[in-house]
Protein backbone atom coordinates (compact mmCIF):
# COMPACT_ATOMS: atom_id res chain seq x y z
CA UNK A 1 0.00 0.00 0.00
CA UNK A 2 3.03 2.22 0.31
CA UNK A 3 3.87 2.76 -3.26
CA UNK A 4 -0.16 3.30 -3.70
CA UNK A 5 0.32 6.60 -1.64
CA UNK A 6 3.35 7.29 -3.01
CA UNK A 7 1.73 7.44 -6.51
CA UNK A 8 -1.82 9.32 -5.38
CA UNK A 9 -0.98 10.80 -1.72
CA UNK A 10 -3.97 8.56 -1.45
CA UNK A 11 -3.72 4.80 0.98
CA UNK A 12 -5.59 2.06 -0.28
CA UNK A 13 -5.72 1.22 3.81
CA UNK A 14 -6.95 4.47 4.97
CA UNK A 15 -9.60 4.79 2.90
CA UNK A 16 -10.81 1.81 3.42
CA UNK A 17 -10.42 2.59 7.69
CA UNK A 18 -12.19 5.24 6.97
CA UNK A 19 -15.41 3.76 5.44
CA UNK A 20 -15.31 0.73 7.94
CA UNK A 21 -14.99 3.56 10.87
CA UNK A 22 -17.64 6.06 9.27
CA UNK A 23 -19.87 3.85 8.26
CA UNK A 24 -19.77 3.88 4.35
CA UNK A 25 -18.99 0.09 3.43
CA UNK A 26 -19.10 -3.26 5.46
CA UNK A 27 -17.56 -6.58 4.93
CA UNK A 28 -20.94 -8.36 4.45
CA UNK A 29 -21.42 -11.24 7.04
CA UNK A 30 -18.74 -9.90 9.20
CA UNK A 31 -19.55 -11.61 12.45
CA UNK A 32 -19.26 -14.80 10.68
CA UNK A 33 -15.84 -13.69 8.88
CA UNK A 34 -16.78 -12.33 5.69
CA UNK A 35 -17.91 -13.56 2.30
CA UNK A 36 -15.22 -13.06 -0.18
CA UNK A 37 -16.16 -10.55 -2.87
CA UNK A 38 -19.31 -9.00 -1.03
CA UNK A 39 -19.97 -5.75 0.34
CA UNK A 40 -22.83 -4.10 2.70
CA UNK A 41 -23.57 -0.23 2.50
CA UNK A 42 -23.64 1.25 5.92
CA UNK A 43 -25.64 4.31 6.79
CA UNK A 44 -23.49 6.70 4.95
CA UNK A 45 -22.51 4.08 2.30
CA UNK A 46 -26.53 3.52 1.56
CA UNK A 47 -27.33 7.10 1.11
CA UNK A 48 -24.41 8.03 -0.95
CA UNK A 49 -25.20 5.48 -3.34
CA UNK A 50 -28.67 6.39 -3.42
CA UNK A 51 -27.86 9.97 -4.88
CA UNK A 52 -25.26 8.44 -6.89
CA UNK A 53 -28.24 6.18 -8.37
CA UNK A 54 -31.10 9.08 -7.83
CA UNK A 55 -28.57 11.67 -10.28
CA UNK A 56 -28.41 8.41 -12.83
CA UNK A 57 -32.07 8.23 -12.74
CA UNK A 58 -32.28 12.22 -12.99
CA UNK A 59 -29.94 12.89 -15.74
CA UNK A 60 -30.45 9.84 -17.83
CA UNK A 61 -34.19 8.93 -17.57
CA UNK A 62 -36.23 11.50 -16.10
CA UNK A 63 -34.30 14.59 -18.08
CA UNK A 64 -32.25 13.09 -20.23
CA UNK A 65 -28.83 14.92 -21.28
CA UNK A 66 -30.00 17.30 -18.68
CA UNK A 67 -32.48 18.33 -21.60
CA UNK A 68 -29.89 18.70 -23.86
CA UNK A 69 -30.89 18.15 -28.04
CA UNK A 70 -29.67 15.32 -29.51
CA UNK A 71 -27.26 15.00 -32.92
CA UNK A 72 -30.90 14.83 -34.66
CA UNK A 73 -31.79 18.19 -33.01
CA UNK A 74 -34.50 17.17 -30.92
CA UNK A 75 -35.07 16.73 -27.17
CA UNK A 76 -33.53 13.29 -26.25
CA UNK A 77 -36.34 11.26 -24.88
CA UNK A 78 -35.53 7.93 -22.52
CA UNK A 79 -38.08 5.59 -20.20
CA UNK A 80 -37.78 3.88 -17.65
CA UNK A 81 -37.92 0.03 -16.92
CA UNK A 82 -37.53 -2.31 -14.01
CA UNK A 83 -36.75 -6.12 -14.79
CA UNK A 84 -36.25 -9.13 -12.94
CA UNK A 85 -32.45 -10.68 -11.72
CA UNK A 86 -34.31 -13.94 -12.80
CA UNK A 87 -34.85 -14.49 -16.33
CA UNK A 88 -35.64 -17.41 -18.97
CA UNK A 89 -32.47 -19.29 -19.39
CA UNK A 90 -33.16 -19.29 -23.05
CA UNK A 91 -32.23 -15.37 -22.69
CA UNK A 92 -28.60 -16.63 -22.13
CA UNK A 93 -28.47 -18.82 -24.87
CA UNK A 94 -28.83 -15.82 -27.31
CA UNK A 95 -27.00 -13.53 -25.48
CA UNK A 96 -24.17 -15.97 -25.52
CA UNK A 97 -23.43 -15.99 -21.66
CA UNK A 98 -23.80 -20.01 -21.15
CA UNK A 99 -21.29 -20.10 -24.64
CA UNK A 100 -19.18 -17.48 -23.52
CA UNK A 101 -18.90 -16.46 -20.56
CA UNK A 102 -16.28 -18.29 -19.41
CA UNK A 103 -12.95 -18.18 -17.72
CA UNK A 104 -10.26 -21.07 -17.75
CA UNK A 105 -9.61 -22.51 -14.24
CA UNK A 106 -6.49 -24.04 -12.84
CA UNK A 107 -6.21 -25.78 -9.38
CA UNK A 108 -3.02 -26.41 -7.49
CA UNK A 109 -2.57 -30.22 -6.92
CA UNK A 110 -1.09 -29.62 -3.63
CA UNK A 111 -2.70 -26.97 -2.03
CA UNK A 112 -6.47 -27.02 -3.68
CA UNK A 113 -5.97 -23.73 -4.56
CA UNK A 114 -8.01 -22.41 -7.99
CA UNK A 115 -7.34 -19.18 -9.94
CA UNK A 116 -7.54 -17.78 -13.25
CA UNK A 117 -5.65 -19.74 -15.71
CA UNK A 118 -5.25 -16.18 -18.10
CA UNK A 119 -3.47 -14.66 -15.35
CA UNK A 120 -0.73 -16.84 -15.44
CA UNK A 121 1.42 -14.40 -17.72
CA UNK A 122 3.28 -14.80 -21.03
CA UNK A 123 4.58 -11.71 -22.54
CA UNK A 124 5.49 -10.27 -25.58
CA UNK A 125 6.91 -6.99 -26.11
CA UNK A 126 7.50 -5.49 -30.00
CA UNK A 127 9.63 -2.38 -30.83
CA UNK A 128 7.26 0.24 -32.49
CA UNK A 129 7.20 3.03 -34.88
CA UNK A 130 10.17 5.18 -33.71
CA UNK A 131 7.03 8.58 -34.15
CA UNK A 132 5.31 6.46 -31.60
CA UNK A 133 5.59 5.10 -27.95
CA UNK A 134 8.79 3.62 -27.15
CA UNK A 135 7.30 0.09 -26.30
CA UNK A 136 4.13 -1.56 -27.49
CA UNK A 137 2.95 -5.13 -25.71
CA UNK A 138 1.10 -7.78 -27.54
CA UNK A 139 0.23 -10.98 -26.00
CA UNK A 140 1.33 -14.17 -27.84
CA UNK A 141 1.33 -16.81 -25.83
CA UNK A 142 3.41 -18.22 -23.65
CA UNK A 143 7.09 -18.69 -24.59
CA UNK A 144 9.42 -21.20 -23.60
CA UNK A 145 12.99 -18.72 -23.80
CA UNK A 146 13.95 -15.91 -22.70
CA UNK A 147 15.89 -13.58 -25.43
CA UNK A 148 17.71 -10.53 -25.20
CA UNK A 149 16.62 -7.81 -27.12
CA UNK A 150 19.05 -7.20 -30.47
CA UNK A 151 18.52 -5.50 -33.76
CA UNK A 152 17.02 -7.78 -36.15
CA UNK A 153 15.06 -9.37 -33.56
CA UNK A 154 12.82 -6.85 -31.95
CA UNK A 155 11.26 -9.31 -29.21
CA UNK A 156 11.41 -8.98 -25.46
CA UNK A 157 9.98 -12.51 -23.95
CA UNK A 158 8.99 -14.18 -21.20
CA UNK A 159 7.47 -16.55 -19.44
CA UNK A 160 6.05 -16.33 -15.68
CA UNK A 161 3.46 -17.92 -13.40
CA UNK A 162 2.72 -14.54 -12.09
CA UNK A 163 2.39 -11.25 -13.53
CA UNK A 164 4.56 -10.08 -11.01
CA UNK A 165 7.90 -12.83 -12.02
CA UNK A 166 6.98 -12.14 -15.32
CA UNK A 167 8.21 -8.09 -14.63
CA UNK A 168 11.23 -9.06 -13.05
CA UNK A 169 12.03 -11.36 -16.08
CA UNK A 170 11.61 -8.40 -18.51
CA UNK A 171 13.08 -5.55 -16.25
CA UNK A 172 16.21 -6.06 -16.74
CA UNK A 173 15.78 -6.53 -20.74
CA UNK A 174 13.69 -3.10 -20.67
CA UNK A 175 16.76 -1.57 -18.78
CA UNK A 176 19.35 -2.58 -20.86
CA UNK A 177 16.83 -1.46 -24.06
CA UNK A 178 16.52 1.60 -22.38
CA UNK A 179 20.15 2.59 -21.55
CA UNK A 180 20.56 5.82 -19.33
CA UNK A 181 16.75 5.93 -18.41
CA UNK A 182 15.26 5.14 -15.00
CA UNK A 183 12.67 2.16 -15.56
CA UNK A 184 10.18 0.64 -13.73
CA UNK A 185 6.37 -1.40 -14.39
CA UNK A 186 3.57 -2.52 -13.23
CA UNK A 187 0.59 -5.06 -14.05
CA UNK A 188 -3.29 -3.97 -12.82
CA UNK A 189 -5.13 -7.12 -13.85
CA UNK A 190 -7.87 -4.65 -15.52
CA UNK A 191 -10.66 -6.67 -17.59
CA UNK A 192 -12.32 -10.27 -17.44
CA UNK A 193 -9.91 -11.01 -20.82
CA UNK A 194 -6.90 -8.61 -20.20
CA UNK A 195 -4.50 -6.55 -18.17
CA UNK A 196 -3.06 -3.55 -18.48
CA UNK A 197 1.03 -3.31 -18.55
CA UNK A 198 2.38 0.31 -17.37
CA UNK A 199 6.38 1.10 -18.09
CA UNK A 200 7.24 4.77 -16.82
CA UNK A 201 9.87 6.38 -17.64
CA UNK A 202 10.82 8.21 -15.00
CA UNK A 203 13.46 10.66 -15.93
CA UNK A 204 10.75 12.23 -18.57
CA UNK A 205 8.14 11.18 -16.71
CA UNK A 206 5.80 9.47 -19.06
CA UNK A 207 4.09 6.01 -19.27
CA UNK A 208 3.36 3.45 -21.72
CA UNK A 209 0.35 1.99 -21.18
CA UNK A 210 0.16 -2.03 -23.29
CA UNK A 211 -2.41 -4.36 -22.98
CA UNK A 212 -2.08 -8.31 -21.60
CA UNK A 213 -4.42 -10.82 -23.74
CA UNK A 214 -5.85 -13.72 -22.36
CA UNK A 215 -4.31 -16.87 -22.93
CA UNK A 216 -5.12 -19.35 -25.77
CA UNK A 217 -6.90 -22.46 -23.92
CA UNK A 218 -5.34 -24.39 -26.26
CA UNK A 219 -1.97 -23.27 -26.19
CA UNK A 220 -2.13 -23.09 -22.03
CA UNK A 221 -2.78 -26.97 -21.91
CA UNK A 222 0.53 -27.64 -23.67
CA UNK A 223 2.05 -25.23 -21.96
CA UNK A 224 0.88 -26.50 -18.68
CA UNK A 225 3.00 -28.86 -17.47
CA UNK A 226 6.35 -26.57 -17.78
CA UNK A 227 4.53 -23.73 -15.14
CA UNK A 228 5.21 -23.11 -11.77
CA UNK A 229 2.07 -22.96 -9.40
CA UNK A 230 2.20 -19.25 -7.89
CA UNK A 231 1.10 -21.57 -4.58
CA UNK A 232 3.72 -23.86 -4.23
CA UNK A 233 6.28 -22.47 -6.23
CA UNK A 234 6.38 -26.06 -7.60
CA UNK A 235 6.44 -27.35 -11.42
CA UNK A 236 3.98 -30.36 -12.79
CA UNK A 237 1.46 -29.04 -9.86
CA UNK A 238 -1.12 -27.62 -11.48
CA UNK A 239 -4.35 -29.16 -13.28
CA UNK A 240 -5.27 -28.66 -16.79
CA UNK A 241 -7.18 -25.47 -17.66
CA UNK A 242 -11.08 -25.94 -18.09
CA UNK A 243 -13.69 -23.44 -18.57
CA UNK A 244 -15.25 -22.04 -15.62
CA UNK A 245 -18.78 -20.27 -16.55
CA UNK A 246 -19.02 -16.98 -14.12
CA UNK A 247 -22.60 -17.03 -13.83
CA UNK A 248 -24.33 -17.74 -10.72
CA UNK A 249 -26.97 -21.25 -11.12
CA UNK A 250 -30.22 -21.53 -9.13
CA UNK A 251 -33.43 -23.83 -9.09
CA UNK A 252 -36.51 -22.33 -9.95
CA UNK A 253 -39.12 -24.13 -8.92
CA UNK A 254 -40.22 -27.08 -6.27
CA UNK A 255 -38.28 -30.17 -8.26
CA UNK A 256 -35.09 -28.92 -8.13
CA UNK A 257 -33.60 -31.02 -11.03
CA UNK A 258 -31.68 -29.90 -13.27
CA UNK A 259 -34.26 -29.29 -15.64
CA UNK A 260 -35.57 -26.01 -13.27
CA UNK A 261 -32.07 -24.45 -13.41
CA UNK A 262 -31.78 -20.80 -14.08
CA UNK A 263 -28.81 -18.18 -13.67
CA UNK A 264 -28.67 -14.63 -11.81
CA UNK A 265 -28.15 -11.81 -14.41
CA UNK A 266 -24.87 -11.77 -14.88
CA UNK A 267 -26.23 -8.17 -16.18
CA UNK A 268 -28.79 -5.46 -16.54
CA UNK A 269 -29.15 -5.29 -20.26
CA UNK A 270 -30.51 -8.45 -21.99
CA UNK A 271 -33.92 -8.05 -19.78
CA UNK A 272 -34.26 -4.98 -21.57
CA UNK A 273 -33.56 -6.63 -25.21
CA UNK A 274 -36.02 -8.83 -24.19
CA UNK A 275 -38.66 -6.60 -23.27
CA UNK A 276 -38.26 -4.17 -26.39
CA UNK A 277 -41.17 -4.67 -28.45
CA UNK A 278 -43.34 -4.25 -25.57
CA UNK A 279 -42.09 -0.85 -24.75
CA UNK A 280 -42.52 -0.16 -28.12
CA UNK A 281 -46.35 -1.36 -28.57
CA UNK A 282 -47.42 -0.17 -24.73
CA UNK A 283 -45.95 3.47 -24.67
CA UNK A 284 -45.37 6.52 -27.37
CA UNK A 285 -41.71 6.34 -27.90
CA UNK A 286 -40.47 6.45 -31.43
CA UNK A 287 -36.94 5.90 -32.47
CA UNK A 288 -34.46 7.19 -31.70
CA UNK A 289 -35.22 6.69 -27.74
CA UNK A 290 -33.55 5.24 -25.06
CA UNK A 291 -34.53 2.16 -22.00
CA UNK A 292 -32.68 3.01 -18.88
CA UNK A 293 -32.63 0.67 -15.68
CA UNK A 294 -30.84 0.09 -12.76
CA UNK A 295 -30.57 -3.32 -10.71
CA UNK A 296 -27.98 -6.01 -8.89
CA UNK A 297 -26.09 -8.50 -11.33
CA UNK A 298 -24.32 -11.35 -10.24
CA UNK A 299 -20.58 -12.77 -11.83
CA UNK A 300 -18.72 -15.85 -9.99
CA UNK A 301 -15.72 -14.00 -10.27
CA UNK A 302 -12.53 -16.48 -9.11
CA UNK A 303 -10.76 -13.55 -7.50
CA UNK A 304 -12.62 -10.68 -6.76
CA UNK A 305 -9.93 -7.53 -5.44
CA UNK A 306 -9.12 -3.99 -4.70
CA UNK A 307 -12.39 -3.58 -2.19
CA UNK A 308 -15.81 -2.80 -3.74
CA UNK A 309 -14.27 -2.57 -7.36
CA UNK A 310 -14.27 -6.40 -8.38
CA UNK A 311 -17.43 -7.72 -6.51
CA UNK A 312 -19.34 -10.95 -6.79
CA UNK A 313 -22.37 -9.02 -6.15
CA UNK A 314 -22.66 -5.60 -7.82
CA UNK A 315 -25.54 -2.82 -8.98
CA UNK A 316 -25.32 -1.51 -12.54
CA UNK A 317 -26.96 1.79 -14.15
CA UNK A 318 -27.46 0.68 -17.77
CA UNK A 319 -29.25 2.42 -20.78
CA UNK A 320 -30.07 0.95 -24.26
CA UNK A 321 -30.63 3.81 -26.82
CA UNK A 322 -32.28 2.47 -29.87
CA UNK A 323 -31.42 4.51 -33.30
CA UNK A 324 -31.18 4.28 -36.65
CA UNK A 325 -28.60 2.22 -37.99
CA UNK A 326 -27.42 5.51 -40.07
CA UNK A 327 -27.48 7.70 -36.68
CA UNK A 328 -26.18 5.18 -34.96
CA UNK A 329 -22.37 6.36 -34.91
CA UNK A 330 -23.42 9.95 -34.14
CA UNK A 331 -25.46 8.81 -31.38
CA UNK A 332 -22.65 6.60 -30.17
CA UNK A 333 -20.18 10.16 -30.25
CA UNK A 334 -23.13 11.85 -28.58
CA UNK A 335 -23.42 9.51 -25.35
CA UNK A 336 -19.51 8.62 -24.96
CA UNK A 337 -19.01 12.63 -24.84
CA UNK A 338 -22.08 12.93 -22.61
CA UNK A 339 -21.09 10.09 -19.90
CA UNK A 340 -17.91 11.94 -19.83
CA UNK A 341 -19.36 14.96 -19.14
CA UNK A 342 -21.90 13.85 -16.28
CA UNK A 343 -18.99 12.00 -13.93
CA UNK A 344 -17.10 15.57 -13.96
CA UNK A 345 -20.27 17.19 -13.13
CA UNK A 346 -20.44 15.39 -9.79
CA UNK A 347 -17.30 15.70 -9.16
CA UNK A 348 -15.00 13.36 -11.14
CA UNK A 349 -13.45 16.30 -13.24
CA UNK A 350 -9.16 16.62 -13.21
CA UNK A 351 -6.63 14.47 -14.45
CA UNK A 352 -7.43 11.47 -12.41
CA UNK A 353 -10.46 11.12 -15.00
CA UNK A 354 -10.43 9.92 -18.80
CA UNK A 355 -12.05 8.66 -21.82
CA UNK A 356 -10.44 6.04 -23.30
CA UNK A 357 -11.21 4.48 -27.20
CA UNK A 358 -11.00 0.84 -27.40
CA UNK A 359 -8.17 -0.32 -30.14
CA UNK A 360 -9.37 -2.29 -32.98
CA UNK A 361 -8.59 -5.54 -31.15
CA UNK A 362 -10.32 -5.05 -27.98
CA UNK A 363 -13.64 -4.87 -29.24
CA UNK A 364 -16.44 -7.38 -28.78
CA UNK A 365 -17.16 -9.32 -32.17
CA UNK A 366 -20.25 -7.32 -32.44
CA UNK A 367 -19.30 -3.83 -31.41
CA UNK A 368 -18.58 -0.88 -33.96
CA UNK A 369 -17.18 0.99 -31.05
CA UNK A 370 -16.22 1.09 -27.60
CA UNK A 371 -15.57 3.74 -25.14
CA UNK A 372 -14.28 3.72 -21.54
CA UNK A 373 -14.41 6.22 -18.98
CA UNK A 374 -11.62 5.55 -16.58
CA UNK A 375 -10.14 6.57 -12.99
CA UNK A 376 -7.30 6.61 -11.45
CA UNK A 377 -8.28 4.58 -8.46
CA UNK A 378 -5.45 4.34 -5.94
CA UNK A 379 -4.36 0.57 -6.76
CA UNK A 380 -4.47 1.15 -10.22
CA UNK A 381 -2.40 4.28 -10.67
CA UNK A 382 -0.45 5.95 -12.16
CA UNK A 383 -2.76 3.76 -14.80
CA UNK A 384 -6.45 3.66 -14.54
CA UNK A 385 -9.44 1.98 -14.19
CA UNK A 386 -13.04 1.01 -15.97
CA UNK A 387 -15.87 3.15 -14.51
CA UNK A 388 -18.30 2.91 -17.14
CA UNK A 389 -18.71 1.53 -20.46
CA UNK A 390 -20.24 3.25 -23.28
CA UNK A 391 -20.82 0.63 -26.67
CA UNK A 392 -22.06 0.91 -29.76
CA UNK A 393 -23.39 -2.81 -30.04
CA UNK A 394 -25.35 -2.77 -33.42
CA UNK A 395 -28.45 -4.79 -33.95
CA UNK A 396 -26.47 -7.78 -32.68
CA UNK A 397 -28.46 -8.32 -29.11
CA UNK A 398 -31.98 -7.66 -30.63
CA UNK A 399 -30.78 -9.88 -33.72
CA UNK A 400 -30.13 -12.64 -31.68
CA UNK A 401 -33.02 -12.39 -29.98
CA UNK A 402 -35.19 -12.60 -32.73
CA UNK A 403 -33.61 -15.31 -33.71
CA UNK A 404 -33.65 -17.57 -30.52
CA UNK A 405 -37.11 -17.07 -29.56
CA UNK A 406 -38.68 -16.21 -33.16
CA UNK A 407 -40.08 -12.50 -31.83
CA UNK A 408 -40.23 -10.25 -34.77
CA UNK A 409 -37.42 -7.42 -33.23
CA UNK A 410 -38.25 -4.80 -36.26
CA UNK A 411 -39.04 -1.67 -35.58
CA UNK A 412 -41.66 0.02 -38.28
CA UNK A 413 -40.50 3.65 -38.76
CA UNK A 414 -43.30 5.47 -40.29
CA UNK A 415 -41.37 8.82 -40.06
CA UNK A 416 -39.05 7.33 -43.17
CA UNK A 417 -38.83 5.80 -46.67
CA UNK A 418 -40.55 7.24 -49.81
CA UNK A 419 -43.03 10.27 -49.33
CA UNK A 420 -46.56 9.20 -50.77
CA UNK A 421 -48.99 11.80 -52.60
CA UNK A 422 -50.73 11.92 -49.53
CA UNK A 423 -48.05 13.69 -47.97
CA UNK A 424 -46.96 10.53 -45.81
CA UNK A 425 -44.03 7.93 -45.94
CA UNK A 426 -44.05 4.81 -47.23
CA UNK A 427 -42.42 3.72 -43.89
CA UNK A 428 -39.31 1.97 -43.01
CA UNK A 429 -38.85 -1.49 -41.28
CA UNK A 430 -35.18 -2.28 -39.41
CA UNK A 431 -33.77 -4.19 -36.64
CA UNK A 432 -32.17 -0.53 -34.85
CA UNK A 433 -29.05 -0.35 -33.69
CA UNK A 434 -28.00 -0.01 -29.86
CA UNK A 435 -25.74 2.13 -28.00
CA UNK A 436 -25.23 1.40 -24.47
CA UNK A 437 -24.13 3.55 -21.64
CA UNK A 438 -23.30 0.81 -18.60
CA UNK A 439 -22.10 2.22 -15.15
CA UNK A 440 -21.67 0.45 -12.14
CA UNK A 441 -22.82 1.91 -9.23
CA UNK A 442 -20.31 0.41 -6.77
CA UNK A 443 -17.12 1.39 -8.85
CA UNK A 444 -18.97 4.62 -9.10
CA UNK A 445 -19.31 4.73 -5.08
CA UNK A 446 -15.63 3.46 -4.94
CA UNK A 447 -14.60 6.51 -7.16
CA UNK A 448 -16.32 9.00 -5.67
CA UNK A 449 -14.71 8.30 -2.03
CA UNK A 450 -11.51 8.20 -3.08
CA UNK A 451 -11.83 11.37 -5.05
CA UNK A 452 -13.31 12.64 -2.21
CA UNK A 453 -10.70 11.60 0.49
CA UNK A 454 -8.22 14.59 1.34
CA UNK A 455 -5.96 15.01 4.19
CA UNK A 456 -5.45 18.31 6.06
CA UNK A 457 -3.24 17.89 9.57
CA UNK A 458 -4.20 21.52 10.39
CA UNK A 459 -7.83 19.98 11.26
CA UNK A 460 -9.03 18.14 14.32
CA UNK A 461 -9.78 14.93 12.10
CA UNK A 462 -6.90 15.37 9.68
CA UNK A 463 -9.10 13.50 7.23
CA UNK A 464 -12.05 14.96 5.02
CA UNK A 465 -14.26 13.64 1.88
CA UNK A 466 -14.91 16.37 0.09
CA UNK A 467 -17.82 15.18 -1.90
CA UNK A 468 -19.59 17.39 -4.79
CA UNK A 469 -22.73 18.67 -2.43
CA UNK A 470 -25.08 16.75 -4.50
CA UNK A 471 -23.71 13.75 -3.76
CA UNK A 472 -22.84 13.73 0.13
CA UNK A 473 -24.66 11.74 2.14
CA UNK A 474 -25.54 14.44 4.58
CA UNK A 475 -25.96 17.76 2.97
CA UNK A 476 -25.99 19.90 6.40
CA UNK A 477 -25.58 19.38 10.14
CA UNK A 478 -26.95 22.24 12.87
CA UNK A 479 -24.95 22.31 16.22
CA UNK A 480 -26.49 24.12 18.92
CA UNK A 481 -22.83 25.27 20.75
CA UNK A 482 -23.89 23.79 23.99
CA UNK A 483 -26.77 22.07 25.57
CA UNK A 484 -28.28 24.64 27.44
CA UNK A 485 -29.36 28.34 27.18
CA UNK A 486 -32.29 27.52 24.70
CA UNK A 487 -29.38 26.43 22.00
CA UNK A 488 -30.51 22.85 21.87
CA UNK A 489 -34.32 24.11 21.05
CA UNK A 490 -33.08 26.49 18.56
CA UNK A 491 -31.63 24.03 17.18
CA UNK A 492 -33.77 21.36 17.02
CA UNK A 493 -36.23 23.50 15.36
CA UNK A 494 -34.10 24.62 12.44
CA UNK A 495 -33.21 20.95 11.89
CA UNK A 496 -36.76 19.77 11.52
CA UNK A 497 -37.51 22.51 8.96
CA UNK A 498 -34.43 21.09 6.87
CA UNK A 499 -35.12 17.83 7.38
CA UNK A 500 -38.88 18.56 6.24
CA UNK A 501 -37.44 20.72 3.32
CA UNK A 502 -34.53 18.30 2.12
CA UNK A 503 -34.93 14.94 3.25
CA UNK A 504 -35.08 13.92 -0.53
CA UNK A 505 -31.41 14.99 -1.30
CA UNK A 506 -30.06 13.57 1.74
CA UNK A 507 -29.72 13.55 5.65
CA UNK A 508 -29.80 16.52 7.99
CA UNK A 509 -28.16 16.18 11.37
CA UNK A 510 -27.97 17.19 14.74
CA UNK A 511 -25.19 17.07 17.37
CA UNK A 512 -24.45 18.69 20.69
CA UNK A 513 -22.35 15.96 22.19
CA UNK A 514 -18.07 16.91 22.20
CA UNK A 515 -16.64 19.97 21.61
CA UNK A 516 -17.51 21.89 18.67
CA UNK A 517 -13.86 20.99 16.71
CA UNK A 518 -14.73 17.37 17.14
CA UNK A 519 -17.83 17.40 15.99
CA UNK A 520 -16.27 19.66 12.73
CA UNK A 521 -13.88 16.68 12.31
CA UNK A 522 -17.14 14.16 12.00
CA UNK A 523 -19.07 15.69 9.63
CA UNK A 524 -15.78 16.14 7.65
CA UNK A 525 -15.05 12.51 7.83
CA UNK A 526 -18.93 12.36 6.68
CA UNK A 527 -18.29 14.65 4.05
CA UNK A 528 -21.07 17.11 5.21
CA UNK A 529 -20.47 20.04 2.92
CA UNK A 530 -21.99 22.54 5.52
CA UNK A 531 -22.07 23.10 9.28
CA UNK A 532 -24.73 25.49 10.79
CA UNK A 533 -24.02 26.25 14.25
CA UNK A 534 -26.67 28.15 17.22
CA UNK A 535 -24.81 30.31 19.49
CA UNK A 536 -25.31 33.32 22.28
CA UNK A 537 -25.62 35.25 18.73
CA UNK A 538 -28.31 33.50 17.77
CA UNK A 539 -30.17 34.52 20.54
CA UNK A 540 -30.29 37.65 20.35
CA UNK A 541 -29.82 38.98 16.73
CA UNK A 542 -31.65 35.66 14.72
CA UNK A 543 -27.82 34.86 12.70
CA UNK A 544 -25.71 31.71 12.74
CA UNK A 545 -22.21 30.42 11.56
CA UNK A 546 -22.38 28.39 8.69
CA UNK A 547 -18.98 27.01 7.89
CA UNK A 548 -17.63 25.11 4.35
CA UNK A 549 -16.22 21.72 4.86
CA UNK A 550 -13.74 22.24 1.80
CA UNK A 551 -12.41 25.48 2.77
CA UNK A 552 -12.96 25.52 6.72
CA UNK A 553 -14.12 29.23 6.11
CA UNK A 554 -16.91 30.57 8.28
CA UNK A 555 -19.59 33.53 7.77
CA UNK A 556 -22.87 34.50 9.58
CA UNK A 557 -26.49 34.65 7.79
CA UNK A 558 -29.97 34.82 9.20
CA UNK A 559 -31.64 32.03 10.26
CA UNK A 560 -34.28 32.96 8.23
CA UNK A 561 -31.98 32.54 5.11
CA UNK A 562 -30.18 29.03 5.98
CA UNK A 563 -32.99 27.04 3.53
CA UNK A 564 -32.65 29.77 0.80
CA UNK A 565 -28.93 29.29 1.09
CA UNK A 566 -29.33 25.24 1.26
CA UNK A 567 -30.96 25.55 -1.83
CA UNK A 568 -28.51 27.47 -3.71
CA UNK A 569 -25.44 25.20 -3.02
CA UNK A 570 -27.38 21.93 -3.33
CA UNK A 571 -30.89 22.68 -5.43
CA UNK A 572 -34.02 21.33 -3.90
Amino acid sequence: MASEEAKTGKSMDAIMALCKRRGFIYQASEIYGGINGFWDYGPLGAQLKKNLRDAWWEDMIMRPCWGKNGPNGRPVRCVPLETRIIQHPKVWAASGHISGFNDPMVDDKETKQRFRADHLCGLYLREVASDGPPIGIQYQGFINDIREFRAGDPELTAVASTEGEALELLMPQLKKRFKGVDVSAHVEVEHDVQADIYIHDANQQRAWIAKLKMIPLALLKERIAYIKSPFSGKMGHLTDPRQFNLMFKTIVGATGTEDDTAYLRPETAQGVFVQFKNVVDTTRVKIPFGIGNTGTSFRNEVTPRNFTFRSREFEQAELEFFCHPDESFEWYKFWRDFRMDWWKSIGLAGDNLILREHEKDELSHYSVGTSDVEYRFPFTAPGFGELEGIAHRGCFDLTQHQQHSGAKMEYNDTERGEILPNGGRRGERYIPHCIEPAAGLDRGVLALICEAYSRDESRPSPEVMKFHPRIAPIKAAVFPLVAKEGMPEVADKLHAELSQRFWRQGAIEIDEKQSIGKRYARMDEAGCPYCFTIDGDTLTNQTVTVRDRDSGAQERIGIDKVAAFLTEKIGG
